[in-house]
Protein backbone atom coordinates (compact mmCIF):
# COMPACT_ATOMS: atom_id res chain seq x y z
CA UNK A 1 0.00 0.00 0.00
CA UNK A 2 1.42 3.37 -1.02
CA UNK A 3 0.32 5.26 2.11
CA UNK A 4 -1.08 4.15 5.47
CA UNK A 5 -4.82 4.72 5.01
CA UNK A 6 -5.60 3.67 8.57
CA UNK A 7 -3.40 6.49 9.86
CA UNK A 8 -5.13 8.99 7.57
CA UNK A 9 -8.53 7.84 8.88
CA UNK A 10 -7.43 8.09 12.51
CA UNK A 11 -6.11 11.62 11.96
CA UNK A 12 -9.42 12.65 10.37
CA UNK A 13 -11.58 11.22 13.16
CA UNK A 14 -9.44 12.79 15.89
CA UNK A 15 -9.84 16.17 14.21
CA UNK A 16 -13.61 16.20 13.67
CA UNK A 17 -16.42 14.30 15.37
CA UNK A 18 -18.73 12.91 12.68
CA UNK A 19 -20.86 10.95 15.18
CA UNK A 20 -24.63 11.29 14.77
CA UNK A 21 -24.23 13.69 11.85
CA UNK A 22 -25.65 13.68 8.34
CA UNK A 23 -22.59 13.97 6.11
CA UNK A 24 -22.37 14.92 2.44
CA UNK A 25 -19.21 13.03 1.46
CA UNK A 26 -17.73 14.64 -1.68
CA UNK A 27 -15.22 12.59 -3.64
CA UNK A 28 -16.48 9.37 -2.11
CA UNK A 29 -15.58 7.32 -5.19
CA UNK A 30 -11.94 7.39 -4.10
CA UNK A 31 -10.33 5.68 -1.16
CA UNK A 32 -13.13 6.28 1.42
CA UNK A 33 -11.34 7.23 4.60
CA UNK A 34 -14.74 7.92 6.19
CA UNK A 35 -17.40 5.25 6.51
CA UNK A 36 -20.41 4.54 8.76
CA UNK A 37 -18.17 2.95 11.41
CA UNK A 38 -17.37 6.57 12.43
CA UNK A 39 -20.89 6.70 13.90
CA UNK A 40 -22.45 8.97 11.29
CA UNK A 41 -26.25 9.14 11.30
CA UNK A 42 -26.25 9.09 7.50
CA UNK A 43 -23.41 9.21 5.01
CA UNK A 44 -24.35 10.47 1.55
CA UNK A 45 -21.57 9.60 -0.91
CA UNK A 46 -21.28 11.98 -3.89
CA UNK A 47 -19.02 11.53 -6.91
CA UNK A 48 -19.16 11.96 -10.67
CA UNK A 49 -17.16 8.77 -11.34
CA UNK A 50 -19.86 6.16 -11.87
CA UNK A 51 -17.39 3.27 -12.07
CA UNK A 52 -15.89 4.18 -8.70
CA UNK A 53 -19.38 4.58 -7.23
CA UNK A 54 -20.37 1.13 -8.51
CA UNK A 55 -17.42 -0.30 -6.59
CA UNK A 56 -18.53 1.69 -3.53
CA UNK A 57 -22.06 0.29 -3.87
CA UNK A 58 -20.61 -3.25 -3.85
CA UNK A 59 -18.64 -2.43 -0.69
CA UNK A 60 -21.77 -1.01 0.95
CA UNK A 61 -23.75 -4.16 0.15
CA UNK A 62 -20.93 -6.40 1.37
CA UNK A 63 -20.71 -4.55 4.70
CA UNK A 64 -24.51 -4.18 4.98
CA UNK A 65 -24.40 -0.40 5.22
CA UNK A 66 -27.44 0.18 2.99
CA UNK A 67 -29.48 1.70 5.86
CA UNK A 68 -26.87 4.30 6.79
CA UNK A 69 -25.20 5.12 3.48
CA UNK A 70 -26.59 6.52 0.23
CA UNK A 71 -24.76 6.93 -3.09
CA UNK A 72 -25.39 9.79 -5.53
CA UNK A 73 -23.73 10.06 -8.95
CA UNK A 74 -23.59 13.82 -9.42
CA UNK A 75 -21.50 16.90 -9.81
CA UNK A 76 -21.31 18.35 -6.29
CA UNK A 77 -22.44 21.77 -7.49
CA UNK A 78 -25.78 20.22 -8.51
CA UNK A 79 -26.49 18.69 -5.08
CA UNK A 80 -29.28 20.38 -3.11
CA UNK A 81 -29.48 18.16 0.00
CA UNK A 82 -29.06 19.59 3.49
CA UNK A 83 -26.69 18.08 6.04
CA UNK A 84 -24.74 18.76 9.21
CA UNK A 85 -21.38 18.77 7.43
CA UNK A 86 -19.97 18.70 3.91
CA UNK A 87 -16.78 16.62 3.80
CA UNK A 88 -14.33 16.89 0.87
CA UNK A 89 -11.90 13.94 0.78
CA UNK A 90 -8.74 14.72 -1.22
CA UNK A 91 -10.81 16.21 -4.01
CA UNK A 92 -11.22 19.96 -3.48
CA UNK A 93 -8.00 20.61 -5.42
CA UNK A 94 -9.42 18.63 -8.35
CA UNK A 95 -12.55 20.77 -8.66
CA UNK A 96 -12.81 23.30 -11.48
CA UNK A 97 -13.59 26.14 -9.08
CA UNK A 98 -12.80 25.36 -5.43
CA UNK A 99 -14.18 28.71 -4.25
CA UNK A 100 -17.51 28.02 -5.96
CA UNK A 101 -17.65 24.54 -4.43
CA UNK A 102 -16.97 25.89 -0.93
CA UNK A 103 -19.60 28.60 -1.43
CA UNK A 104 -22.09 25.88 -2.40
CA UNK A 105 -21.08 23.73 0.59
CA UNK A 106 -21.88 26.62 2.90
CA UNK A 107 -25.48 26.66 1.61
CA UNK A 108 -25.91 22.95 2.43
CA UNK A 109 -24.41 22.58 5.92
CA UNK A 110 -23.08 24.67 8.82
CA UNK A 111 -19.71 22.86 8.81
CA UNK A 112 -17.32 22.10 5.96
CA UNK A 113 -14.39 19.75 6.49
CA UNK A 114 -11.67 19.56 3.84
CA UNK A 115 -9.09 16.77 3.91
CA UNK A 116 -6.49 17.41 1.23
CA UNK A 117 -2.86 17.88 0.29
CA UNK A 118 -0.87 20.78 1.71
CA UNK A 119 0.76 23.34 -0.56
CA UNK A 120 4.46 22.58 -0.93
CA UNK A 121 4.06 18.82 -0.48
CA UNK A 122 6.67 16.88 -2.44
CA UNK A 123 4.04 14.31 -3.39
CA UNK A 124 1.85 16.88 -5.12
CA UNK A 125 4.90 18.15 -7.02
CA UNK A 126 5.46 14.66 -8.41
CA UNK A 127 1.76 14.45 -9.23
CA UNK A 128 1.98 17.82 -11.06
CA UNK A 129 -0.87 19.20 -8.92
CA UNK A 130 0.88 22.04 -7.10
CA UNK A 131 -1.10 24.78 -8.88
CA UNK A 132 -4.42 23.09 -8.08
CA UNK A 133 -3.51 22.59 -4.43
CA UNK A 134 -2.33 26.19 -4.10
CA UNK A 135 -5.64 27.43 -5.58
CA UNK A 136 -7.77 25.26 -3.27
CA UNK A 137 -5.72 26.37 -0.24
CA UNK A 138 -6.29 30.01 -1.21
CA UNK A 139 -10.03 29.35 -1.56
CA UNK A 140 -10.15 27.83 1.93
CA UNK A 141 -8.20 30.76 3.37
CA UNK A 142 -10.71 33.21 1.91
CA UNK A 143 -13.54 31.50 3.81
CA UNK A 144 -11.91 31.94 7.20
CA UNK A 145 -10.41 28.76 8.59
CA UNK A 146 -11.85 27.87 12.00
CA UNK A 147 -9.36 25.09 12.71
CA UNK A 148 -6.56 23.34 10.82
CA UNK A 149 -4.20 20.47 11.53
CA UNK A 150 -1.25 19.43 9.38
CA UNK A 151 0.15 15.92 9.02
CA UNK A 152 3.05 14.19 7.34
CA UNK A 153 3.17 10.75 5.72
CA UNK A 154 5.07 8.98 2.98
CA UNK A 155 3.92 7.49 -0.27
CA UNK A 156 5.91 4.25 -0.60
CA UNK A 157 6.53 2.16 -3.69
CA UNK A 158 8.51 -1.02 -4.29
CA UNK A 159 10.06 0.36 -7.46
CA UNK A 160 9.70 2.87 -10.29
CA UNK A 161 7.20 0.66 -12.15
CA UNK A 162 4.80 0.69 -9.18
CA UNK A 163 5.19 4.47 -8.81
CA UNK A 164 4.63 4.95 -12.55
CA UNK A 165 1.44 2.86 -12.43
CA UNK A 166 0.15 5.12 -9.65
CA UNK A 167 1.10 8.44 -11.24
CA UNK A 168 0.61 7.80 -14.98
CA UNK A 169 -2.95 9.14 -14.93
CA UNK A 170 -1.62 12.54 -13.82
CA UNK A 171 -0.18 13.22 -17.28
CA UNK A 172 3.12 13.71 -19.06
CA UNK A 173 4.60 16.26 -16.64
CA UNK A 174 4.12 13.91 -13.68
CA UNK A 175 5.73 11.07 -15.64
CA UNK A 176 8.71 13.31 -16.49
CA UNK A 177 9.11 14.33 -12.85
CA UNK A 178 9.54 10.75 -11.66
CA UNK A 179 11.91 9.75 -14.48
CA UNK A 180 15.00 10.28 -12.30
CA UNK A 181 13.69 7.50 -10.02
CA UNK A 182 13.88 4.88 -12.80
CA UNK A 183 15.81 1.89 -11.48
CA UNK A 184 15.26 2.88 -7.84
CA UNK A 185 13.76 0.53 -5.27
CA UNK A 186 11.96 1.17 -1.98
CA UNK A 187 10.92 4.66 -3.04
CA UNK A 188 9.54 6.96 -0.32
CA UNK A 189 8.07 10.35 -1.26
CA UNK A 190 7.04 12.74 1.53
CA UNK A 191 3.35 13.66 1.52
CA UNK A 192 2.17 16.64 3.57
CA UNK A 193 -1.58 16.90 4.05
CA UNK A 194 -4.04 18.69 6.27
CA UNK A 195 -7.58 18.68 7.55
CA UNK A 196 -9.40 21.99 7.76
CA UNK A 197 -12.69 23.05 9.33
CA UNK A 198 -14.41 25.98 7.67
Amino acid sequence: MAVDLRELTENLLRFYDFRDKVVLFVGAGGRQLLDPSAGTRKLIAIDQDEEALNQLKSNIAEKEWQDCMEVIASNFDDVTLSADVVYFEFCLHEMDDPHKSLTHARTLAPDTVVYDHSPGSEWIFYGAEEDNVRDSAAAMQSFGIRRRQAFHAEQRFRDHAELLARIAGQGDLAIQRIQHLAGAADIAIPMDYEVVLL
